[in-house]
């Protein structure tokens, strides 16, 4: 199985430690880094899936440790009164993007979120970042499933600046583990 990860930035996942078992590949911050960069490794690579890993802002204080994302949406569209918060006008495509596995919902959006919108809460949003939607909006397109997994890295307050670069390196720690145990057991038994 020919797999793709999906990281913002290097910071986040050092890709010497899937080596051989995926390829990883670095979008940049934000929608259109993402979109750039996901498309090209697609068309590249052409890998049997996408996996997206990186830091997330929880929502809800509950929220810790490594998540699996189930859907995508857009928190920072807002064309109203053309079209709700969320959902881009005139387009076609889906919205929200579900991935097809169980788990939360993250809002994408190109700002770093430092204080709750209540928006989120309306929109089911409980993660935040600011590459998956651009990056599931791409595989969406080209034909390729996609996972992601989520790393929390800070609450999505004020806070938020500085717990990030403090905790931005430790999502890897379970993210590695995760992943062998997904795809090598599966590799194994197919």
């Amino acid at each position: 199985m020919r797999i793709a990860i999906a990281v913002a930035l290097p910071q986040e996942l050092d890709s010497a430690l899937v080596q051989g078992a995926a390829q990883v590949f670095y979008t940049g911050v934000g929608k259109v880094n993402a979109t750039l960069a996901t498309l090209q490794a697609l068309q590249s690579f052409h890998p049997d899936i996408l996996i997206n890993f990186g830091t997330a802002g929880a929502v809800h204080p509950s929220l810790s440790g490594l998540l699996p994302i189930s859907r995508a949406v857009q928190r920072d569209m807002n064309a109203e009164p053309l079209a709700p918060r969320g959902i881009t006008p005139f387009h076609t495509g889906l919205h929200p993007l579900d991935s097809g596995q169980a788990g939360w919902v993250c809002g994408t959006g190109d700002n770093f979120v430092s204080a709750h919108d209540p928006w989120f809460d309306t929109a089911g949003i409980h993660v935040v970042d600011m590459e998956l939607f651009a990056i599931a909006s791409v595989c969406q397109h080209q034909g390729t499933p996609w996972r992601s997994m989520k790393f929390i890295s800070d609450q999505a307050n004020g806070d938020s600046p500085t717990d990030w670069q403090a905790n931005v390196r430790r999502g890897q720690e379970l993210f590695v583990p995760w992943f062998f145990d997904e795809f090598l057991a599966q590799t194994k038994t197919t």
